[in-house]
């Protein structure tokens, strides 16, 4: 096995005050404000990296691997809201698909599904091995993965909280868009700003909300494997604070 295709199988929006525990109540950090730029299906088969291709007026957006973490049964996670019991700082996701096939036009009836992993770099629905040590094998199970259905704007909006990481990855969020009968029509990722007064840095400071991991060990968008020839058309918006949480914006364009 390659050592990229390897680091990429290892890859395995803000809110005010969450009626779910969040831990947002002692935090003093800065504002931070960031501009960048089925039926039941399983999560799909891995895609090459960066084979983003033409169509229309616009370019449908680079493809990613759904790594080794995809959620197992995503018509069963049918909701808005992701975060369950996990805890961090408070995060909105507002994806808009778009149709390469009819000039840009916004796509209506996509399903969309997310996941992403914890403060603590771990994902639900897997666990307990060299991978992955923590175990979230059991049914109940399921946070920061869901499914929405865009609307007559091609959007869809999940409540979270912000992503931490993990070794060999930068912060992102995995992406799998099928069209209104089910038929997959990508599998992507979403990458996130980055430098001194980003939001991952800012969040990852936040030790009052559980990150303490910081930056020490971090893999950025440029060293990411994932990322580094594809980084343009999968680099997200964000915008807010700590304290006040944080909105990610981003705009997906498939071939629908």
């Amino acid at each position: 096995m390659k050592r990229k295709d390897f680091l990429r199988g290892l890859g395995l929006v803000g809110i005010g005050s969450l009626a779910i525990p969040i831990l947002n109540a002692c935090s003093k950090d800065d504002d931070s404000t960031e501009t960048s730029t089925t039926t039941d299906t399983t999560s799909g088969t891995d895609t090459t990296s960066g084979t983003g291709s033409t169509s229309g007026s616009c370019s449908v957006t680079s493809s990613e691997t759904a790594g080794p973490f995809p959620t197992k049964s995503p018509s069963s996670l049918v909701k808005s809201n992701i975060v369950m019991d996990r805890t961090g700082v408070g995060f909105t996701i507002n994806i808009t698909i778009k149709n390469t096939n009819a000039s840009c036009a916004a796509l209506k009836g996509a399903l969309v599904d997310i996941w992403h992993c914890d403060k603590d770099g771990y994902y639900s629905e897997y666990g307990g091995t060299t991978m992955q040590t923590v175990d979230y094998t059991g049914s109940s199970y399921h946070f920061l993965r869901g499914r929405q259905t865009t609307d007559d704007n091609g959007l869809v909006t999940f409540t979270s909280i912000f992503p931490g990481w993990y070794t060999s990855r930068a912060t992102h969020i995995h992406v799998h868009i099928y069209n209104a009968s089910g038929t997959s029509l990508l599998v992507t990722q979403i990458a996130f700003p980055e430098g001194t007064n980003s939001a991952v840095a800012l969040v990852n400071a936040s030790t009052a909300n559980g990150y303490t991991k910081g930056m020490t060990g971090y893999t950025y968008n440029a060293a990411d494997t994932v990322f580094t020839d594809s980084i343009a058309n999968e680099l997200s918006t964000v915008t807010g604070s700590v304290a006040a949480g944080f909105v990610l914006t981003h705009t997906i364009n498939v071939a629908g």
